[in-house]
């Protein structure tokens, strides 16, 4: 995780077992959303008079752009220890990232962005690629790329429309839509 995971044991004891635990989990949540700003777990025991033995508290706040996300989860089965308190804890983090997540790809769109455009700038014919220039950045793509069959019609200078993902070198396009001048 990027962001440093602070713990705090509150009525009972510090654990290495649970801290390791606790930082294990918490390096998890980075692959639900990448953009955690903070992360502060407390376990805690907070009935220390209950007749039926110890319970436990495990509450989590993740701070991420824009919003605070909050889990708390308590032990609620007699058979289920602070291990298994901290887990049930972090799988309910995860939903909730994900929840988060999926609500900001779905929210309402304030603006409409036009798809990116660019000049091809090198032209690999007989590999089958070349590259696009768009602000000063070089964009690759292949020949599959090309909508509708026109990688062998394309040139040097040539207009073009594209959506941009991560490749493994670097930017690449994903479709390239020849614009007819």
């Amino acid at each position: 995780m990027a962001a440093t995971v602070q713990i705090t044991f509150r009525d009972i004891p510090h654990s290495n077992s649970i801290e390791t635990q606790v930082q294990r989990r918490a390096a998890k949540l980075d692959t639900f959303f990448d953009r955690i700003v903070s992360c502060h777990v407390v376990v805690a025991a907070p009935h220390r008079h209950h007749k039926q033995g110890r319970r436990y508290q495990v509450s989590i706040d993740m701070l991420v752009p824009g919003k605070e996300l909050a889990v708390t989860h308590n032990l609620d089965d007699d058979k289920e220890d602070l291990h298994a308190t901290v887990d049930n804890a972090f799988t309910d983090a995860e939903r909730v990232l994900e929840e988060h997540c999926r609500k900001l790809k779905l929210g309402p769109k304030l603006t409409h962005q036009k798809p990116p455009h660019g000049v091809v700038t090198k032209l690999f014919s007989d590999r089958g690629y070349g590259f696009i220039e768009d602000g000063g950045r070089e964009i690759y793509f292949h020949r599959n790329s090309v909508l509708n069959g026109k990688f062998d019609k394309l040139s040097v200078g040539a207009k073009v429309r594209y959506a941009e993902e991560d490749g493994d070198k670097g930017p690449q396009a994903s479709t390239v839509h020849v614009v007819e001048t």
